[in-house]
C-alpha cells in the first residue's frame, strides 16, 4: 500500500510539474513576442498619405476615349525617416544632383527668389499657404515680418548648410529642407512633400537605388490624350489658382496641392470627373521600412463624361477650316488676292434638332497632350491659338444678320417676301449729311454694277446692302433687336463652357460704349449699318451657330450643349443624361418662314447667289447666307458663313467665321468636307453601347 501511494504521488507532482513547465512556457513565449513586438515598432511612425483618385474618362457621342489616364509615380520625402538617416544634407545634394542629371523637375513652394538679393515671392501664392509660412516664422519664434534676407541667413545656419556650396545649391537644398521641417510644425495640414510628379520608372530605379532614407514612391495617374484633335474643348489640368482652395476645393475634399481642370471641359464638369480621394495610412521604422500599410477611406474613380462631338467630325472641320486659312494666308482670293492676312477663324457644327454640339473648331489650334511643353511657344504664336476663338471672339457678322432685318421687316413693318427696291449702287438718301454708304458690287465693280431690282428672297441671295438699308429704315430698332435676342444673337447659348455673350446694336449699347462722349446717339446711320450686321453688332461663332439653327427650326432656339451624359467609372450607373431644351421662341408667319428658307436656298441655287459657284452642285438641298463684315483693324474684311440641311428637313447646321477672311462664299470650302462627313457616315449619330451600357 505505502508502495502505491507512493507511485500515485510521484505521479502527481509530475504531472504538477509539468503543468507549471507548460504555464512557464507559455508566458515566456507571450513576454518574448510582446518584446519582438516591441523591438519590431520602436521608432516607428505612422502617416497618412492622401491618394488622388482616378479621374473619369472623357469620351465623343461615338465611345471613342478621347482623355484617359495613365499610371504614374510621385517621389515623396517622408520628414522622420529622412532626418533620422545619416548625413541628411549630404544624401539631399546626392539626390538632387541625381534628379537634375535624370531632367527630374523639382517642385516647392519655397516663397522666396532663387537669385540674391533674397525678396520674397509670397503673393503668388494663396492666403492659406502665406497663413502657413507665417506658422512656420512663429513656430520657430522668428519675427513674421522679417527679411528674405534674414530668412535665409536663419535657415542656412538651422539646417547646417555646409559652406563652399554654390549659392544655387544652397538655395535648392534650403527650399527641399523648408518643405520638410513645415510640415513638422504642430497642427500644420500639409500633406507629406512631392519632391517631383510623373516620373518614369528608368527614373524611378536610378532614385531609389541611392537608398537616401524616406524617399518613398507613391502610385497615381495623370491624364492621357488620345486625341490631337478638340484641344480647346477638352482643356487642360492645372494647379489651383490663388485663392481658389479656401473658396472653393477644401470644402470639397481636394487637398491643397491638387490638381484640377483650367478650361474646357475638364474645368466645366471638374465635379463628375475628380472622384473622391482616398486615405491610406502606413506605418514606418525609422529607418524607412513600410511595416504595414492600410486604406483609411479607399480612392472611387471619377465619373466618365460623354460629350455630343463627333471625333471624327471635328477632325473634318479642323483640317477643312486650317486648310482654308492657310491656303488664303497663301494664294489670297479674288483678283486682288485679298485674305492673305487672314489668321485666326472658327467653325461650330450643331446637330439643328437639339443644339448638340457636333464638332467645334478654332484656328490656330495645338496639340491638347503637349499644352504645358508648348505653352510659352503657343502665347506668342500668331493667332493666339490659345484663344477659343469659337466661344470667346466676338465679330460683326456682317450680311449673315440679314435674315433678322428680313423678319423684323416681314413680321413688324408690313414688308412682304416680294416688295421690290432697284439698287442704286449708293444710298444717297444722308449724302448731305455726309453719309453715303454702297452697295459691295457697286465697290467692288469700281461702280460699274449693281443688283438691279430684287425682292426679299433675291437680296437675301446675292446679299445686296442697298436694299436692307431701304428695308432696314423701315423698321423700329427695338423690335430688330428683339428679333435678334429672340434667336440667340448676343445671348447665353447655355453651352457648360465658358463663353462670351457679344453685344447687340442699340440705343442702349451705343449709350454705353461712347459714354462721356457726343456720340451717344442712335441715329439713323447707325441703323443702316446694323442692318446689315455691322455697327455695335458681335457675336461669337457658337450664336452664329445657334442662331441659323434657330433658323432652321422655324424659330426655336435650343440650348447648346457639349454633353450627352454622365456616367460611373464603371458604366453601371446613369448619373445624368441631356435632354433638348428651348431657351427661346420667336413666333413668326408661315410666309415670313418661307421667304428666308427660300431665299437661303436661293443663296446656293440661284446662278448669282453668293454661294453658287460654290455649292450648287451639292447633291443635298443646302440653305445657307455668306457675309462680308467690315471691321476697324485694317487689313482684309472678315469673312463669314451659316447654313443648315437639309434645306426642307435641316439636321445640320454650321457656323464659319474667318478674321481677315475677305469673302464669305470662300468659307463655302470649309463646309463641304463636313457636310460629305456628316452625311456618308449619319449612321454613326445612332450611337449604341454593345458593352458597359447604361439601360
Amino acid at each position: 500500500m505505502n508502495r502505491r501511494a507512493r507511485f500515485r504521488t510521484s505521479v502527481f507532482i509530475v504531472m504538477i510539474l509539468l503543468i507549471m513547465a507548460l504555464f512557464t512556457f507559455r508566458l515566456y513565449a507571450l513576454q518574448s513576442s510582446r518584446d519582438e513586438e516591441a523591438i519590431r515598432t520602436a521608432n516607428s511612425l505612422t502617416i497618412w498619405t492622401n491618394v488622388d483618385a482616378a479621374r473619369g474618362q472623357i469620351l465623343d457621342r461615338n465611345g471613342t476615349v478621347l482623355v484617359s489616364n495613365r499610371a504614374s509615380y510621385n517621389l515623396l520625402i517622408i520628414s522622420y525617416p529622412f532626418f533620422n538617416g545619416p548625413s541628411p544634407n549630404e544624401s539631399l545634394l546626392e539626390l538632387l544632383e541625381l534628379c537634375d542629371q535624370l531632367g527630374i523637375e523639382v517642385e516647392s513652394n519655397f516663397p522666396v527668389s532663387e537669385t540674391r538679393p533674397y525678396t520674397y515671392t509670397l503673393e503668388e501664392y494663396s492666403e492659406v499657404w502665406q497663413g502657413y509660412f507665417r506658422k512656420f516664422l512663429t513656430s520657430r519664434g522668428w519675427d513674421p515680418d522679417m527679411s528674405a534676407q534674414n530668412l535665409m541667413r536663419n535657415l542656412r545656419a538651422d539646417y547646417n548648410i555646409p559652406e563652399g556650396l554654390s549659392d544655387e545649391e544652397e538655395y535648392r537644398l534650403i527650399a527641399v529642407r523648408f518643405e520638410l521641417s513645415i510640415r513638422l510644425v504642430e497642427g500644420m495640414p500639409l500633406d507629406n512633400y512631392v519632391l517631383a510628379r510623373d516620373v518614369s520608372s528608368e527614373e524611378l530605379a536610378a532614385v531609389m537605388e541611392l537608398g537616401v532614407p524616406g524617399v518613398m514612391v507613391e502610385t497615381t495617374t495623370v491624364r492621357e490624350y488620345n486625341t490631337t484633335y478638340a484641344a480647346h474643348i477638352l482643356g487642360h489640368m492645372g494647379a489651383m489658382e490663388k485663392d481658389e482652395y479656401q473658396e472653393i476645393y477644401k470644402d470639397l475634399g481636394y487637398a491643397m496641392d491638387a490638381s484640377v481642370g483650367r478650361e474646357g471641359v475638364e474645368l466645366a464638369f471638374e465635379n463628375y470627373l475628380h472622384g473622391k480621394d482616398g486615405l491610406l495610412e502606413t506605418t514606418l521604422l525609422s529607418t524607412g521600412e513600410v511595416l504595414e500599410q492600410q486604406y483609411l477611406q479607399t480612392p472611387e474613380p471619377g465619373s466618365n463624361v460623354e460629350l455630343t462631338i463627333d471625333i471624327g467630325l471635328q477632325a473634318t472641320a479642323e483640317n477643312a477650316l486650317a486648310q482654308v486659312i492657310e491656303n488664303l494666308q497663301e494664294n489670297g482670293v479674288g483678283s486682288k488676292q485679298e485674305g492673305k492676312d487672314a489668321d485666326s477663324g472658327a467653325c461650330v457644327v450643331l446637330d439643328a434638332k437639339n443644339n448638340e454640339v457636333l464638332a467645334m473648331a478654332s484656328y490656330p489650334t495645338y496639340d491638347p497632350a503637349r499644352y504645358n511643353l508648348d505653352f510659352n511657344e503657343l502665347a506668342e504664336a500668331d493667332g493666339n491659338p490659345l484663344y477659343n476663338h469659337a466661344l470667346l471672339g466676338t465679330y460683326a457678322p456682317g450680311s449673315i444678320y440679314k435674315m433678322v432685318t428680313a423678319i423684323t421687316a416681314m413680321e413688324y413693318a408690313n414688308v412682304g417676301a416680294y416688295y421690290q427696291v432697284t439698287d442704286q449702287g449708293v444710298y444717297s438718301k444722308y449724302e448731305l449729311e455726309g453719309y453715303a454708304p454702297a452697295c459691295y458690287i457697286w465697290r467692288s465693280s469700281g461702280g460699274t454694277q449693281t443688283h438691279g431690282t430684287v425682292n426679299m428672297m433675291q437680296a437675301l441671295a446675292v446679299s445686296c446692302n442697298y436694299y436692307f438699308y431701304e428695308v432696314g429704315l423701315q423698321v423700329a430698332t427695338t423690335d430688330m433687336d428683339y428679333v435678334a435676342r429672340q434667336l440667340g444673337l448676343g445671348e447665353p447659348t447655355g453651352i457648360e463652357l465658358v463663353e462670351n455673350t457679344g453685344t447687340r446694336a442699340n440705343a442702349d449699347t451705343k449709350a454705353e460704349v461712347f459714354v462721356g462722349t457726343d456720340m451717344t446717339a442712335w441715329v439713323d446711320g447707325d441703323k443702316l449699318q446694323a442692318a446689315i450686321g455691322q455697327s455695335l453688332n458681335a457675336f461669337t461663332p457658337l450664336q452664329m451657330a445657334c442662331y441659323v439653327s434657330a433658323l432652321a427650326n422655324e424659330g426655336t432656339r435650343y440650348k447648346a450643349t457639349i454633353l450627352s451624359r454622365v456616367v460611373s467609372w464603371d458604366y453601371q450607373d446613369l448619373i445624368e443624361e441631356s435632354e433638348p431644351e428651348v431657351l427661346s421662341r420667336l413666333e413668326m408667319d408661315e410666309e415670313t418662314i418661307a421667304c428666308i428658307n427660300e431665299g437661303m436656298k436661293m443663296t446656293v441655287s440661284d446662278y448669282s447667289g453668293t454661294a453658287n459657284s460654290y455649292l450648287s452642285d451639292y447633291p443635298v438641298t443646302i440653305a445657307a447666307k455668306t457675309g462680308t463684315a467690315q471691321h476697324g483693324s485694317g487689313g482684309s474684311d472678315n469673312a463669314s458663313f451659316v447654313c443648315y440641311a437639309p434645306a426642307d428637313d435641316p439636321q445640320i447646321a454650321i457656323a464659319v467665321y474667318v478674321e481677315h477672311g475677305a469673302q464669305g462664299g470662300n468659307l463655302s470650302n470649309v463646309v463641304r468636307p463636313i457636310l460629305d462627313a456628316f452625311f456618308s457616315q449619319e449612321s454613326k449619330y445612332e450611337t449604341t453601347y454593345e458593352e458597359n451600357t447604361v439601360q
